[in-house]
């Protein structure tokens, strides 16, 4: 089994989990609040919007180096797609913590205070940040904290960062075409025609019978 096709099984069975509702890594380090607050007004749909636009960011060039180095450990490039940085995760998920919405408001501490983490832990380590460790070290890291039920104790609430991280990643890579390409995806794309079902199909639902 190849990597990718491991991340996949992994992925799938994460998303499973309920969302973390509780703040983790460092509970009693205060993260600043997002610079937009409330709902906003509704966007316009004719216009081509960038990084921004619609509320201040959050990740400093710092964080984003953690992140586009650990959104990579977990959906690295192969011979059939692209790394979830390469195809703007890293974005996805400044948005995502930027925005003034409570979903993402209580992932914002998660995920600000498990970068801190991870270049604390990196520095711990090997004395140097997670995005200038070799993929050996950074998978080190990852491997100990990768799997929430069975992590040691000093490492649950990094694990319950991950748990999170690891999602978002995943939901921001398999939205972009490059994602649904490396899924097999075929939805949305227009047919000359349709004939209906498989016959297999509708036997095994017990609906053969009914006409069309």
């Amino acid at each position: 089994m190849d990597r990718r096709t491991t991340i996949k099984w992994m992925l799938a069975a994460s998303a499973s989990m309920p969302l973390l509702k509780q703040r983790v890594i460092g509970a009693d380090t205060l993260t600043p609040p997002a610079a937009a607050t409330g709902y906003g007004t509704d966007p316009d749909l004719t216009k081509d919007y960038h990084p921004g636009d619609i509320w201040p960011l959050t990740l400093t060039r710092a964080q984003r180096r953690t992140a586009t180095a650990l959104c990579d450990v977990i959906i690295p490039a192969d011979s059939t797609s692209p790394s979830a940085s390469a195809v703007g995760v890293v974005d996805f998920l400044d948005e995502w913590v930027s925005a003034p919405y409570p979903r993402q408001q209580q992932d914002r501490p998660i995920v600000l205070e498990g970068l801190t983490w991870m270049d604390a832990e990196a520095t711990r380590r090997f004395s140097k940040e997670f995005a200038d460790l070799n993929q050996t070290e950074q998978r080190a890291i990852c491997d100990d904290i990768c799997y929430e039920p069975k992590v040691k104790p000093a490492f649950v609430r990094a694990a319950q960062f991950f748990t999170r991280y690891r999602d978002l990643t995943a939901g921001g890579f398999y939205s972009t075409p490059a994602g649904r390409n490396d899924l097999k995806y075929i939805g949305n794309v227009p047919l000359a025609k349709f004939d209906g079902p498989p016959l297999e199909l509708l036997e095994k639902l017990g609906l053969s019978h009914v006409p069309p």
